[in-house]
């Protein structure tokens, strides 16, 4: 009897091909596996649609004209190709470009769960050895799209349940948190840790807890939300491993009777869901899909968080330090590009550029450089290279001038996202150092949020501010 069906062989033998296929290419640096970072509302939808239309529809449209392999002439094409997970859904760029299409144009759908594309990338070579051996030479380009609520999981790898319940303590009873969470509290304070496990009051507290999530994330702003896929639970809802909560009175306990407690108590089947959770989602998610990264892009909206207070802010800039901590950088050579890939580029992006006038990009800049600062600082010892900038990945507005007492203004027009009403107006200016609490300004900040005032054709390139800088700096090298 044989061992292998011939349909076996023949599957194994393709897998066999392309895994050999992606070492080559590695060995000659012809493969970019791209980590499109950041949270809700950030624009990586945005920002990945007009990665794959600008490249797709080079030549046809706004020119990228800081994007050497472009400006040089050596750019031949790209296209969309199969994948390299079949399990993994594909990254939906046609139904993003519908939306941007259609005759009422908006933006594409948000992130609730993971997809990913590849890219190829045929070009003339002009320097090493590529420009001997052939006439023309293709890099391929991975893009993998996931929820950002789902990032900032990746820190509770290196928690235990008391750790973890420890400093959602300490930001639940912070400000603006604390006023939203007293029913909770309440509740939880009731909860007899040591008492038989009760199926309802463990579902009935997580709903509580992930509607308290929702309110910290959409109400007041807030970025640092865990458990992550409580608010976006994907194919897991319902299930009980997202059934738990932290607990806040852990100084109350008997620590040794804590730590014999088994599944059949409320406190041991709550740090059983937890570690539950912790292994079969998180670290799973985190081995699958971020082991590979070549390349980094972090999107950060720096003007919702302005517009929500001093609090949304510092909990935005707690948030990226929080994220940073779960990728591997570092200097790439041939060995690490083979087996242990590491992040050797960083761009830091401010997104929504387009919602501001052009005079305010370099406050913008100063804004964000604030936010990535210490993370900057931190990363700054492993020699990556790291760049910033302001950029709009599908440009909504229109910039002008206008007369207010006597004076011209600065001012953009566009459509507005909540109502749909086109306005020109002045935006405000852009503080280029964050204000501390005491000091914010009492009418607080009111940048308006737009979404696409015309319909965009699908075979023309999407307008948008800087994204060929952004190519230059991710992927230039990869294309000489």
């Amino acid at each position: 009897m044989a061992l292998f069906s011939g349909k076996s062989v023949k599957k194994l033998t393709r897998k066999l091909g392309d895994s050999a296929n992606e070492l080559f290419n590695r060995s000659l640096d012809k493969h970019v596996s791209l980590a499109v970072t950041g949270l809700s509302q950030s624009g990586k939808t945005a920002f990945i649609t007009s990665v794959v239309n600008q490249l797709i529809n080079e030549g046809s449209g706004q020119p990228l004209a800081f994007f050497d392999v472009v400006h040089q002439g050596r750019f031949i094409g790209a296209k969309r190709v199969r994948q390299k997970h079949l399990h993994i859904p594909r990254f939906d760029y046609e139904a993003a470009m519908a939306n941007l299409s259609s005759e009422e144009p908006m933006w594409p759908d948000a992130t609730r769960s993971i997809s990913e594309l590849r890219l190829a990338m045929r070009y003339y070579p002009n320097e090493g050895m590529l420009k001997y051996a052939t006439d023309m030479a293709t890099v391929y380009l991975d893009i993998t799209d996931y929820p950002g609520e789902w990032l900032l999981d990746l820190p509770m790898l290196e928690l235990d349940f008391q750790q973890w319940s420890e400093q959602m303590k300490e930001l639940i009873f912070a400000e603006p948190r604390y006023q939203l969470s007293q029913d909770f509290l309440q509740k939880l304070e009731q909860l007899d840790p040591f008492a038989p496990v009760d199926e309802k009051v463990l579902a009935a507290l997580s709903a509580e807890y992930t509607q308290l999530l929702h309110k910290f994330r959409y109400q007041l702003g807030m970025s640092v939300i865990q458990p992550g896929r409580f608010i976006l639970p994907g194919e897991h809802e319902g299930a009980p491993i997202l059934q738990f909560v932290p607990f806040v009175h852990f100084k109350q306990l008997d620590m040794a009777k804590y730590r014999s407690a088994d599944q059949d108590s409320m406190i041991g089947m709550l740090r059983a869901r937890y570690l539950e959770y912790r292994e079969r989602i998180v670290r799973r998610f985190y081995k699958k899909h971020f082991a590979r990264f070549d390349r980094q892009i972090i999107l950060i909206d720096t003007l919702t968080p302005l517009n929500n207070g001093s609090e949304a802010f510092n909990d935005l800039q707690h948030a990226i330090s929080l994220i940073m901590e779960s990728f591997s950088y570092g200097q790439s050579s041939l060995l690490s590009r083979l087996f242990s890939p590491k992040i050797d580029k960083l761009m830091f992006a401010a997104t929504k550029a387009d919602h501001i006038t052009a005079d305010q990009h370099s406050r913008l800049l100063s804004l964000l450089e604030q936010v990535v600062h210490k993370a900057k600082k931190t990363l700054s010892f492993d020699a990556i290279k790291m760049k910033s900038l302001a950029i709009a990945s599908v440009k909504t507005t229109e910039q002008g001038k206008s007369e207010y007492q006597g004076q011209q203004l600065s001012v953009v027009k566009g459509k507005r996202a909540d109502t749909g009403q086109v306005i020109t107006l002045y935006p405000g200016a852009v503080p280029t150092k964050l204000p501390d609490a005491n000091n914010w300004p009492d009418t607080g900040f009111n940048f308006i949020a737009f979404k696409p005032i015309t319909a965009a054709d699908e075979h023309i390139a999407l307008p948008h501010i800087r994204l060929d800088q952004v190519l230059q700096f991710l992927l230039g090298d990869k294309l000489k």
